[in-house]
């Protein structure tokens, strides 16, 4: 199964280097496929100038797209030179993020890479609003790329929901899971590990119920996360010892194992919605992603459908 044949890769037009596009030309070189380098550009001082003619403005925005897209080619020029096949698109477009899924839906892309930004090794990665809005609302999965080379046989960690009260999460789980696998497989045979979280013993219940202990619930919490990821690695004959249950907030458990395991990426999935709420990550996958140091790679489940509708009147 070819995956990942059509990849997008947001340009970052702040700076020369550009680790999205050097991890999209990292995956074509093991899967094969084609690359487009994206950029939206915007200039409001060019909608602005009343001195000017609609045509001039036309012409003017025509200059700067022709100029970022030569300042593209030359940043992509070594990859040329070595055959990656590479297409390069700007466009003149106020709303990033609405550029880019525009572009996706037009051109039914399988991946967007994007750069994510970080201050230092200590840190989290740095979201900027786009960032967000893509995770959110783009249609096909989104790969945030942190601007520091791949750790030496990094990982991939695939965050699963263990909690069995809403029926959406195996599915999505299967298809984190399968997709990883898959991937992982076509890239280095890199080593897939799961993990989920349960949760601690709520204070105030152990406090207002006299007879409750607490650590027979959390036994009983922890057998059911540990049944549901059994069910989970078996279906894929996955060793147990690549699977981690570990009590805590997902916020903390998931980017501790990811640091701990030195993983390049974490494989995560963001709960889609149709309609008004499909600008919604879900509130534990907003705080995981938050606290991440590495590379995140988020899937949406099967019938997603994002709220930024295909607009077929495409500027120049």
């Amino acid at each position: 199964m070819a995956k990942y044949q059509n990849v997008l890769v947001a340009i970052d037009p702040q700076q020369d280097d550009q680790p999205a596009l050097r991890r999209a030309v990292y995956l074509n070189q093991r899967l094969g496929g084609r690359i487009t380098a994206f950029l939206p550009i915007y200039d409001f001082s060019y909608e602005m100038t009343t001195l000017l003619s609609p045509d001039e403005r036309t012409t003017m925005r025509k200059g700067v797209v022709s100029q970022r897209t030569e300042w593209i080619r030359e940043q992509a020029q070594a990859y040329l030179n070595a055959g990656v096949s590479i297409d390069i698109k700007v466009v003149w477009h106020n709303r990033p993020f609405e550029a880019i899924i525009q572009e996706v839906l037009h051109g039914g892309y399988d991946l967007v890479l994007k750069m994510a930004h970080q201050q230092d090794k200590l840190q989290a990665v740095v979201f900027t609003p786009t960032d967000w809005h893509l995770l959110r609302k783009c249609p096909c999965p989104v790969w945030m790329v942190k601007d520091q080379p791949w750790p030496e046989g990094g990982r991939a960690v695939v965050a699963v929901n263990l909690a069995s009260e809403e029926p959406h999460h195996d599915p999505l789980n299967t298809k984190l899971v399968k997709e990883t696998i898959e991937l992982a497989e076509m890239v280095n045979n890199t080593e897939v590990h799961l993990v989920g979280a349960y949760p601690v013993t709520p204070i105030n219940i152990a406090i207002e119920l006299p007879d409750f202990d607490p650590s027979v619930y959390n036994d009983a919490i922890r057998g059911q996360h540990l049944l549901a990821m059994k069910a989970l690695r078996q279906k894929f004959s996955i060793d147990e010892k690549y699977t981690h249950v570990d009590k805590g907030l997902p916020e903390e458990v998931i980017p501790g194992l990811a640091e701990h395991l030195d993983a390049g990426v974490v494989v995560l999935g963001t709960i889609g919605r149709t309609g008004l709420s499909a600008a919604f990550l879900g509130n534990t996958a907003e705080q995981v992603i938050d606290h991440l140091r590495c590379d995140l790679l988020a899937i949406k489940p099967d019938g997603f459908v994002s709220p930024i509708a295909l607009d077929n009147d495409e500027d120049d």
